[in-house]
């Protein structure tokens, strides 16, 4: 067999994977993640004819603080970070949360049971940051290690040229967009989510190798409902 339908098939199979299991693949258990041979895990693409009416899920939405342990097929999570703040208009760049003067500061860190990953929107792939469990640190509550999928809302207050003293304002709000849209989908989606503030935001913030114009604003935990 040629060496490029190997990698043809290589690819493939490495593309069916979880996005967890395919990451610890690559780097082995409790390495960080952003080794050279860690590689992005490209997500399913959104499907964009699914979903409850609108008002539905409005009267649906609520908070929800007990998970079940069954992690987020990939396409879930593919969908769920799309909602969250995905590229909606590929010829602009646009997201489906808003920034102010579109400063794009916003960036979504999902961390599951096999470690931490950043979400590239525009790739629509999840970028492998570490290897390791980081959940119980994404908040102070105790349900937080079990909910199989917890977002971190992480702004670079950098990226926002205009009106530098209103920076922390933006990004709370541009937060509030982004996790509503989370859960929305949620509610769509019969799965359990909840936002967070309560947060070590500079232990977490350590570990995950954060710079100093990048701010921790809140977490969101999501999961199935636990039976």
């Amino acid at each position: 067999m040629s060496p490029t339908a190997t990698a043809g098939m290589n690819r493939r199979a490495f593309l069916h994977l979880t996005a967890a299991t395919a990451v610890m693949a690559a780097v082995g258990p409790n390495r960080a993640a952003a080794a050279p041979d860690a590689q992005p895990v490209h997500l399913p693409p959104p499907q964009l004819d699914s979903g409850r009416p609108l008002m539905q899920v409005v009267r649906a939405r609520r908070s929800a603080r007990a998970f079940g342990p069954k992690p987020l097929p990939p396409q879930v999570l593919a969908n769920l970070l799309w909602a969250g703040d995905g590229v909606n208009r590929p010829d602009s760049g646009g997201r489906t949360a808003p920034t102010a003067s579109n400063s794009q500061d916003m960036d979504i860190y999902v961390a599951m049971a096999d470690g931490l990953f950043l979400y590239d929107a525009k790739g629509h792939a999840l970028q492998p940051i570490l290897g390791e469990d980081i959940r119980a640190l994404a908040g102070r509550q105790a349900f937080v290690k079990e909910a199989p999928v917890n977002l971190i809302y992480v702004s670079d207050l950098a990226k926002m040229k205009a009106a530098p003293e209103d920076r922390e304002v933006y990004a709370a709000a541009h937060t509030g967009f982004i996790s509503q849209n989370v859960y929305l989908y949620c509610a769509s989606e019969g799965l359990a989510t909840v936002v967070r503030a309560s947060i070590d935001r500079p232990a977490l913030a350590q570990k995950m190798g954060l710079r100093s114009s990048q701010k921790i604003i809140l977490a969101q935990s999501v999961g199935y409902p636990k039976p």
